[in-house]
C-alpha cells in the first residue's frame, strides 16, 4: 500500500516542484488561484462586473425594442422570419461572453503583472504557471457564465426565446469566453504599457460593429465577408443565433470547433508566456 511522502526537510517550494510529475509546470492547485481571486472580486470588483452586464441589456432594449419598431422582422437562421429584437439578442450574448472574458484576462491581468506583481509571488510558492493560467481563466469564464445565464434569463423575460435549444446558449457561451479568455491572457503576457493595452479596444470594437451583429453579413462586399468570418466574434455571433432558433447546419461544428482551436493555443500560449517571464 503506498502512502504520501512528506517533502524533505530545508526544501524550498521550488525544489520540490521540480519533482512533480510535470515539472514546475503544474501543481494541480488552480484553485488557491481561483480562492484568491473570488475573494478579491468579493471585496472590490463586484460592482464593476455588474456595470458589464448592463452593457448588452440596454443595447438589447435601444436597439432590439426601439429600432426593431422600425425594422420589424429580418430572416433569421434557416430562412424563417423572426423579430429584429430575436436576432439581435444571441449575437450581444457572445459579445456579454466576450467582453466579461476580455476584461478579466486583459486588463485584470495585467493590473496583477505588471503592478501588484502578484504572478511572481504565486510563481515563487510550488505554484505552477499552468495553475495560475487555469485559475486566472476560471475566473474570466465564471464572469463569462454569469452575464450568459443573466442575459438569457432577460431573454425569455422579453418573450425572446421560442425553442428549447435556446438554453444551450449559455454552456455554447462559456465556450466563446474560453476562448476569448485563453487568447486575452496570453496576448496580454506580452503588453507592457497602458498604450499597447489600447489596441485591444482597437481590436474589439470593429468586432463588435462588423461581425453580423446588427446587420446580416450579406450586406458586405465579399473581400470584407471573408475577413469577417475569420475574425472569433462572428463564429460566437453565427453559433448563438443557430442556437437561438434551433436550427443547425454543416457550418455548427465549425464554429465550435474554431473556439477550441482559440482555447488550445491560447492555453498553450499562456502558460508557456508564463514560464518565460517568471520560471527563469
Amino acid at each position: 500500500m503506498s502512502r504520501t511522502v512528506p517533502p524533505a526537510a530545508g526544501r524550498s517550494a521550488t525544489e520540490e516542484a521540480l519533482d512533480r510529475p510535470f515539472g514546475r509546470l503544474y501543481s494541480r492547485n488552480a484553485r488557491a488561484v481561483i480562492s484568491r481571486g473570488l475573494m478579491a472580486t468579493r471585496s472590490s470588483n463586484w460592482l464593476v462586473m455588474l456595470s458589464g452586464f448592463f452593457e448588452p441589456v440596454l443595447f438589447l432594449v435601444s436597439m432590439g425594442v426601439g429600432l426593431g419598431a422600425i425594422v420589424g422582422t429580418v430572416e433569421g437562421p434557416g430562412g424563417g422570419e423572426i423579430s429584429y429584437a430575436a436576432y439581435i439578442a444571441p449575437a450581444l450574448l457572445a459579445v456579454s461572453a466576450m467582453n466579461g472574458a476580455v476584461y478579466d484576462s486583459t486588463w485584470n491581468v495585467f493590473f496583477k503583472m505588471h503592478f501588484a506583481k502578484l504572478y511572481q509571488g504565486m510563481l515563487y510558492t510550488s505554484l505552477g504557471p499552468l495553475d495560475v493560467a487555469l485559475g486566472e481563466i476560471f475566473l474570466a469564464l465564471l464572469r463569462g457564465m454569469l452575464y450568459a445565464t443573466g442575459f438569457t434569463a432577460v431573454m425569455g423575460v422579453m418573450g425572446l426565446i421560442t425553442s428549447p435549444w435556446a438554453l444551450l446558449m449559455v454552456p455554447a457561451s462559456v465556450l466563446i469566453a474560453f476562448g476569448f479568455a485563453s487568447m486575452g491572457m496570453g496576448i496580454t503576457s506580452f503588453l507592457k504599457t497602458f498604450q499597447q493595452m489600447d489596441w485591444i479596444n482597437f481590436i474589439l470594437l470593429p468586432m463588435f460593429l462588423f461581425s453580423a451583429t446588427f446587420y446580416p453579413l450579406s450586406v458586405y462586399p465579399e473581400p470584407i465577408q471573408w475577413f469577417i468570418q475569420a475574425m472569433p466574434l462572428w463564429h460566437g455571433v453565427e453559433l448563438l443565433r443557430q442556437i437561438s432558433v434551433g436550427t443547425f447546419t454543416a457550418a455548427t461544428p465549425l464554429h465550435v470547433g474554431y473556439y477550441l482551436a482559440m482555447t488550445a493555443v491560447g492555453m498553450l500560449l499562456t502558460t508557456l508566456r508564463l514560464r518565460q517571464l517568471f520560471l527563469k
